[in-house]
């Protein structure tokens, strides 16, 4: 298979996370004899900087020709403390979901067994988590009209979702919960809202279509507190624009670090997967950040082409990083490993899984090849 991927590095450390994805998915190119064309392209602050707009017509253009997007991170706190700025970073970001339809947001939460102290959550509590966030990723309250008074006193934001909306994010959050552990949860605010009273009603009736699925309801308030108490109860949630976005940061604490937390962001014609952390300025240049969510997002975006094996092969590397320590020092004080050297390492170990038994461990493990 022969894939275009558009690579938009972004602000922060997400050229230096995202640079270690594509080191891995060198190395499926190499062990599976896939290929892999990479375009870079600017987006975020950096292109506001050299080119006046977060998301550049040749960056946009580039995406809409590319078979997929890897996103590295935007943000900058030049912007960031600055309220009175017009243009901004982040924009460039929802521009881009909203060019190019990319309607579901999907998050995988799963506690890895060797990093359960690492979560400020009880080991008894998340051990066993593993389920899915689906977030409507183009419409809601980012995307509704916003108002501001002359004064600047007086601010709105239009909360606004159609029936057709919600029907195709649900749909397909009812499919990957009958291929899960059947069981789907809308969360909302219908107590309060009447979008959330739409969604209710929408996503009830397509239930009807998923008699296997078994369908339940929690208001917003009640499911952040569930995360916590007891995220094993949860399958696949599904849930809006805003409410999702909360939620789904509010799950990178079972795992014990948000750099560990993948996403694709799936439209009818594209795709763009990225990690959920933002761009980490502070860490910039000191190669620190971890980079597993950005490789896992790459893992994600083979599955997303059916390279099922290709995509086994990322996350068995990943957890083979994860079990010797071999990872950075948001996972383990005083770690000796970098951003760059944890790359390498599960660059290095990413192998055919039929040809396992051929694996040489203690040469995978230092680096020096994959393959006897």
């Amino acid at each position: 298979m022969t894939l275009k991927i558009a690579l938009l590095p972004g602000d922060g450390v997400g050229p230096e996370v995202l640079a270690q994805a594509v080191k891995c998915l060198e190395a499926v190119e190499e062990t599976f004899n896939q290929r892999f064309i990479f375009k870079e392209a600017l987006v975020g602050a950096i292109a506001i900087d050299k080119k006046g707009t977060p998301l550049p017509d040749t960056t946009l253009k580039l995406c809409k020709e590319s078979d997929a997007v890897l996103f590295g991170a935007i943000g900058d706190p030049k912007y960031d403390n600055d309220p009175d700025a017009k243009v901004r970073p982040e924009q460039g970001l929802l521009q881009l979901r909203k060019e190019l339809g990319l309607f579901a947001n999907i998050r995988p939460v799963l506690s890895h067994p060797t990093l359960l102290d690492k979560s400020p959550l009880k080991k008894k509590v998340i051990n066993g988590t593993d389920f899915v966030i689906y977030r409507e990723l183009t419409g809601g309250i980012y995307f509704g009209e916003k108002k501001l008074n002359e004064e600047g006193t007086k601010a709105s934001d239009l909360c606004e979702y159609s029936e057709a909306e919600i029907s195709r994010i649900a749909h397909l959050a009812f499919k990957a919960a009958k291929g899960r552990k059947k069981k789907l949860t809308l969360v909302d605010k219908a107590n309060v809202l009447e979008s959330s009273r739409l969604w209710r009603k929408v996503v009830t009736r397509i239930g009807e279509s998923y008699p296997e699925v078994a369908l339940n309801f929690l208001f917003v308030d009640n499911a952040a507190m569930q995360i916590i108490l007891n995220p094993r109860q949860f399958d696949v949630i599904l849930t809006e624009n805003m409410f999702g976005d909360i939620i789904s940061d509010e799950g990178s604490v079972i795992g014990g670090s948000i750099g560990l937390l993948a996403s694709a962001s799936i439209g009818e014609e594209n795709a763009l997967f990225e990690p959920i952390h933002g761009s980490y300025p502070q860490a910039k240049g000191n190669d620190i950040a971890n980079p597993i969510a950005s490789i896992l997002s790459a893992a994600m975006l083979l599955e997303h082409f059916g390279l099922i094996e290709e995509a086994w092969a990322i996350k068995k590397a990943v957890d083979k990083s994860l079990k010797k320590g071999i990872v950075t020092p948001d996972l383990k004080e005083n770690s000796q490993y970098g951003t760059n050297q944890v790359g390498d390492f599960i660059a290095h170990n990413i192998v055919d899984i039929e040809d396992d038994t051929l694996m040489n461990d203690e040469n995978i493990d230092l680096g020096k090849s994959t393959i006897i």
